[in-house]
């Protein structure tokens, strides 16, 4: 399994993930030296290879005889197009752990058509953004074929953001010219309105707490690529969005010995029909840490073939191999698997309630 950015936060922890679950992680990335030191710091670590994201020949060298690859580095909008061109040639499914909204919207745009016509799965943000609250909005739907509208609300005890994640930032934010986004009327629409802020009902034990409306990620590109829902709006509690804004807050910091930050989470997808609404809440711990499961648990469930046909609700005894699926291109968590499964296969690093 290749994992491409591993010496990056959040690659490190996929790494840990694969090993714990009994994979073979390959390291490979731009950083020959980062590489090294992180094959010397645990044993087993020993296929390092190094790769830049414009050597086509060095990522085919990275992915060689590799069952998936998974890909941890930033910013997405360098990184994706190349790693995913690779995973294609090299007929392996490709995951990432993408938070930038652009980034995702062209993974949609630009390759469905061809990893599907070549039987290649491409599942692009399988992390806390993006990948958790797609799962989260389609376990709240249930049986329900489409909604008026869904809500993510961000429920965070704060944000100390990665070197990562401010440079996806900085180029998000230059690719949409400072521009302000949100899933309306089932488009994106981009705007210069001014954020505002209102109360959000979280559950217990955050209460009822102020958030910056339509603080968007990427679950406007996830959730309405697979469900019916023309509004889809995500929100952030004000503190966390403070901290993302400041220059000076600082990176997370381990607090435990998995290398977690004390962060805590706790996530509300609210969908709405008529008059009637569902909801779905997951709570946890460190954004960044958690994104390690939620990518190693689709990965193991598409070699393990426990994916869903199109159209087809599937149980995962009734899960078939990725051959008789037929080529799915790319897709969002939320379609490929059985997403209340999925949830509860991560109870040992989120709590997930339904109601």
């Amino acid at each position: 399994m290749t994992v491409y950015g591993a010496y990056g936060h959040t690659g490190r922890f996929v790494v840990a993930e694969l090993r714990r679950r009994g994979y073979v992680p390959v390291l490979a990335g731009r950083d020959a030296d980062q590489l090294k030191t992180l094959a010397a710091s645990a044993p087993g670590l020993d296929d390092i290879r190094p790769a830049s994201v414009d050597d086509p020949a060095a990522l085919d060298r990275a992915l060689e005889g590799a069952a998936a690859v998974i890909n941890c580095a930033g910013p997405f909008a360098m990184t994706a197009a190349p790693l995913i061109e690779a995973a294609l040639r090299a007929g392996i499914p490709y995951v990432d752990v993408a938070a930038e909204i652009e980034a995702n919207v062209d993974t949609f745009a630009h390759f469905t058509d061809r990893a599907r016509a070549e039987g290649t799965l491409i599942v692009p943000a399988m992390a806390f953004y993006g990948g958790l609250g797609d799962l989260l909005v389609t376990a709240a739907m249930g049986d329900w074929t489409e909604a008026d509208e869904a809500h993510i609300a961000y429920g965070l005890s704060g944000w100390h953001p990665t070197p990562g994640t401010r440079a996806a930032g900085s180029v998000s934010r230059a690719r949409r010219d400072g521009r302000h986004v949100r899933h309306t009327k089932g488009r994106l629409e981009y705007g210069h309105a001014t954020p505002t802020s209102m109360d959000w009902p979280f559950p217990a034990p955050l209460g009822t707490r102020p958030v910056i409306a339509d603080f968007t990620m990427a679950d406007v590109v996830t959730v309405p690529s697979h469900l019916s829902i023309p509004e889809v709006r995500t929100h952030m509690t004000t503190e966390a969005a403070g901290d993302l804004a400041s220059p000076d807050t600082p990176p997370p910091t381990p607090a435990d010995d998995h290398g977690r930050s004390a962060q805590t989470f706790l996530v509300d997808a609210v969908v709405r029909s008529g008059g009637t609404e569902r909801r779905a809440v997951a709570r946890g711990r460190d954004i960044y840490a958690v994104s390690a499961p939620l990518a190693v648990e689709a990965v193991h469930r598409i070699l393990t073939g426990a994916i869903r046909t199109p159209g087809e609700a599937r149980t995962p005894g009734e899960a078939k191999s990725l051959g008789e699926t037929g080529p799915l291109g790319v897709t969002s968590a939320g379609a490929l698997f059985d997403a209340p499964d999925f949830l509860r296969a991560l109870s040992e690093h989120i709590s997930v309630e339904l109601s």
